[in-house]
């Protein structure tokens, strides 16, 4: 745990929260099992499905900050001291605004959302002498849905919103193998995708304070925000399987 936030167990759900936090300090209530691992020894490899019964305490766009569960390969240096890394990662994800990860041509750069991401690819790799010039162009938006979608395959992304209340009790579940994703909540397929990211990752869970803007037209920033009161992510159900 970090900064105003804590993870407490009612015995039938564990509930992560934070409370009346500030700019000035990140806040993260946070389940893995990667710390103190390289990259090299994260735990998960497809195929495998992992399943969460989870329920929110705001409606998407109240709850601040960034929340979710899946797995990915701890890029940021958000929980220990390894080298900084491009992206890879496969989950349920939540940014509000200020957020703007803009990294599907045709969905909203914050929100609810199923995705994947992996940047360690050769094509990202291939495209990038090629940013210096990209990076302006991509301010003209008929330029931009010209070249984008290239740049999205070559990062390996696929996302689409998740419509259905984050207040209430859902079942989560992510079916990742070798080439290719798929998201179902409540029994019912939100995202079918061929970009699922390689291993190994590792699991995480989590609610913090934090934003971050991400453009493919060159913005970047990132930064905390303020709550006031309680909000949370309660979980009733995480259950991982291997589908061999």
């Amino acid at each position: 745990m970090r900064g105003s936030s804590k993870l407490v167990s009612t015995g039938a759900t564990l509930r992560f929260s934070t409370i009346n936090t500030t700019t000035a300090c990140y806040s993260n209530a946070q389940l893995d099992d990667y710390q103190s691992l390289s990259r090299q020894q994260f735990l998960w490899q497809p195929p495998l499905s992992l399943t969460v019964r989870a329920r929110f305490s705001h409606p998407t766009g109240q709850l601040k900050g960034t929340a979710g569960f899946g797995f990915w390969n701890d890029p940021f240096i958000m929980t220990d001291w390894r080298r900084p890394a491009l992206p890879r990662v496969i989950w349920f994800f939540y940014s509000s605004p200020p957020s703007n990860m803009k990294l599907d041509l045709t969905t909203p750069g914050y929100g609810w959302k199923a995705a994947t991401l992996d940047a360690i690819r050769w094509p990202f790799f291939a495209l990038l002498p090629t940013a210096p010039l990209a990076i302006p162009l991509m301010k003209i938006e008929s330029l931009y849905r010209w070249c984008w979608p290239l740049g999205q395959r070559a990062i390996n992304v696929s996302e689409r919103l998740v419509t259905e209340s984050m207040t209430d009790w859902h079942t989560y579940t992510i079916e990742w193998r070798e080439k290719t994703a798929r998201f179902i909540v409540d029994g019912l397929t939100v995202l079918d995708c061929l970009t699922a990211p390689r291993g190994p990752l590792g699991l995480v869970v989590w609610l913090d304070n934090q934003y971050m803007v991400a453009t493919p037209w060159g913005q970047f920033e990132h930064g905390l925000l303020e709550t006031s009161g309680e909000q949370w992510m309660e979980i009733s159900q995480l259950e991982i399987r291997s589908k061999e």
